[in-house]
Formats: structure tokens, sequence, C-alpha cells
């Protein structure tokens, strides 16, 4: 079963509040049915915020308390994982769209043992990507060259493009994937 997504749009435009919205959802979702299963628990870690305005119990004025970890942190197979989720509206994925405390947090995460990776959603072509520490690591070291500041889409590996199957963001079957290839 194919999952499709309506963009969310504002004036013909996708919003920035809104932008990654859809693509949460999903992965929430993903997450619940990996849950039911007994496939894997992952949770959505929440960005810490401190509220300044307040109307009733609703926060309408906040500013970010502090730098948040990655989006997912979970266990599969005994072992844990931690993701980050992002969207991709062009064939060019900006790597100041993935923060250096996100990949401090994955590197240690890694070295401690679990897994570490990026989801990305390439909106235009519909299509899901599953790219893995040691991958991401290579594209902020050639940065870090004074290389491209950026992956572009042809860089890629088309190995590690995915659909929606079973479930709408099936990154377990990737990981699982990515497992075999690297035992």
């Amino acid at each position: 079963m194919k999952y499709h997504r309506p963009a969310r749009t504002v004036n013909g435009k996708i919003g920035q509040g809104g932008r990654g919205a859809l693509l949460e959802d999903l992965v929430n979702y993903t997450n619940t049915l990996y849950e039911n299963r007994g496939i894997a628990m992952v949770q959505k870690i929440p960005t810490p915020i401190t509220p300044i305005q307040m109307q009733g119990s609703r926060i309408t004025l906040a500013f970010f308390a502090e730098k948040s970890t990655v989006d997912y942190i979970g266990i599969y197979q005994g072992r844990g994982l931690c993701f980050d989720a992002k969207e991709c509206h062009n064939k060019t994925m900006p790597l100041k769209n993935i923060h250096p405390h996100q990949l401090k947090f994955m590197e240690s995460f890694k070295r401690c043992g679990g897994y570490a990776f990026l989801i990305f959603y390439y909106t235009e072509i519909d299509r899901y990507y599953f790219m893995e520490y040691d991958e991401i690591k290579h594209f902020f070291d050639r940065m870090d060259q004074g290389g491209r500041k950026s992956i572009a889409f042809d860089e890629l590996k088309e190995g590690n493009f995915f659909d929606s199957g079973d479930v709408p963001v099936p990154y377990i079957e990737m990981l699982n994937k990515y497992k075999e290839e690297n035992l």
C-alpha cells in the first residue's frame, strides 16, 4: 500500500511553520504500527521550550529553551536507534538543515553501539532516502574541507531510496538492509 501526502500550503506555498509536519505525522504513525506489531519502540523527542505568553492553557509565545538532540529515539532488536526526519522540496539538501549538535549526538549514539541515521523525504519525486551516520559524516567532512555545503541528489546511493510500503515510512526495512550490507 502506497501512502500519498498532500502538501500543506498557504497561498500555494509551503509554509515554514508546517515544514516537515506531514513527514513527522507519517513517521509517528509508522512508529505506532511498529510498536503495535512488536517490531520496535520509537518515540518522538519534543523540543524543549520556555513559554513567554499564555492564553489560558494555550502557549501563544515561546522560545526554544535548549538545543534538542534528534527527532526520534528508540530501540530495535535490543539496540538503540536515533534518527532525524527531513523534508527536501527540491533535489538538494543544504547541510545547514542538519545542525552540528544533532551530528554530534548521532556520533556519540553510534559510538555507544546504537544506530544513527537520517530519513530524507523528497517531495518532488515522492521518495524517501535512508542515510546512515557514516554517509552523513562524509558530507560534513567534505564541507569542512571547503567543499559543497549541500548534498546533491545525484550523489545519493540509488539503493538507499525507498517508497512507502506496509507502513508509511518503512525505515526499519532500510535499517535491516543497511545491517545486512555492513556485517
